[in-house]
């Protein structure tokens, strides 16, 4: 008997062997009920089954081992994205559904053995129908994995959403309360302690909803208008400095800085940037914007050692970090900057690129930038 033939005849006894082992690993308080766990192993037989009948030329056979043939297995994929939610509705992790498809595989080939199948038929049948099995489980994992992903960046996007709100009361009664002449020192000292950080909390906080933005496929709110870049670079220079006080920073303008842009991201950018270099570099720190025809170039350079050529593939990637920061006392941050600063580029149809070597890193920002530029 062919194991496409073989699945179909003994559909019930391989359903049990499925039923019962994933009732072992599922979690005591799921409430996946057995005939659940019976439809979606019937299910996945069944396609398995169909698919192991179809034709299969030694291109699509290497495509199919490759994850290249999705499109045309649409059917087959559905019914494994289908087991993933099934799966992730009822805490099964992504362990436990990889074990199941183990299960699976080794009971079918261990019941089908024992009808004796022919030499060279039933390898290939055998190698067909791990094809099918490692198709449907690679499906069933990115599925859910993705939603996993998006459950948990829906979350934390709530999450820094609603924190807004109470923080800034706190930064509002802090703004009060400095303003109160019958406080002693030591008081207005715990004050400014309090709204330093509250707004570094504010700054994590900004960062995690625009990372939460991004990864959910929102395009990141800009609001574009006719800016002057030089007090842009100032105001960021200046945000920097009274946090950083011993920092070395050089602001140099040249050219027009009258254009469009979202001066408030602008600045994100900037403080991203300059903050960044303060932490992680040592000496003076060069901040350049430069206009011409019609693109504004920001430059932002720090002496220090050269960032490792093995970190700067990945260095704009979210929740990455190069290397530990050089200044005690400041918290590093969630390794959001850099890719905050690559989603402000892009919003503004601009690049941003890094050069280090020697005992220089510099940042580059190139953008449009004139009368003419919009959102």
């Amino acid at each position: 008997m062919n194991l496409a033939d073989f699945i179909e005849a003994d559909l019930e006894g391989l359903i049990d062997d499925w039923a019962d082992y994933a009732l072992k690993i599922s979690q005591q308080d799921s409430r996946l009920s057995d005939k659940q766990l019976r439809d979606s192993a019937s299910e996945i037989l069944m396609a398995i089954a169909a698919d192991m009948r179809e034709s299969q030329s030694a291109t699509q056979q290497r495509a199919k081992s490759w994850g290249e043939e999705r499109d045309g297995q649409s059917g087959f994929n559905h019914i494994a994205r289908l087991h993933a939610e099934d799966r992730l509705a009822h805490r099964f992790n992504i362990n436990d559904v990889v074990s199941e498809f183990r299960a699976l595989r080794a009971t079918v080939l261990r019941r089908w053995q024992k009808t004796g199948p022919d030499g060279d038929s039933g390898f290939q049948q055998m190698i067909r129908f791990n094809e099918a099995i490692d198709q449907a489980l690679a499906e069933s994992v990115r599925h859910h994995a993705y939603r996993t992903e998006r459950i948990r960046d829906l979350f934390a996007g709530v999450l820094a959403h609603d924190l807004r709100s109470p923080l800034g009361a706190i930064l509002n009664s802090g703004e009060v309360l400095l303003h109160d002449r019958s406080l002693s020192a030591s008081s207005v000292r715990a004050v400014a302690f309090v709204q330093r950080g509250a707004l570094r909390m504010k700054q994590m906080i900004d960062d995690l909803l625009i990372f939460t933005r991004t990864r959910l496929g929102d395009a990141l709110p800009v609001s574009f208008s006719m800016q002057d870049m030089g007090r842009i670079c100032q105001d960021a220079v200046d945000e920097v400095r009274a946090s950083y006080p011993d920092a070395g920073i050089n602001l140099s303008l040249a050219g027009n800085m009258e254009g469009n842009c979202d001066p408030s991201r602008i600045g994100q950018l900037l403080v991203n940037l300059l903050t960044n270099a303060v932490r992680y570099g040592s000496g003076a720190i060069a901040v350049e914007a430069e206009g011409r025809d019609g693109q504004m170039t920001l430059t932002v350079a720090n002496e220090g050692d050269p960032i490792s050529e093995r970190a700067l593939p990945t260095l704009f990637d979210p929740l990455t970090r190069a290397s530990a920061p050089n200044r005690s006392g400041n918290a590093a941050g969630m390794g959001l900057g850099l890719y905050i600063c690559r989603c402000i580029a892009a919003v503004h149809a601009g690049s941003i690129g890094v050069e280090s070597s020697g005992r220089e890193t510099r940042f580059v920002v190139h953008m449009p930038f004139g009368p003419s530029v919009s959102c």
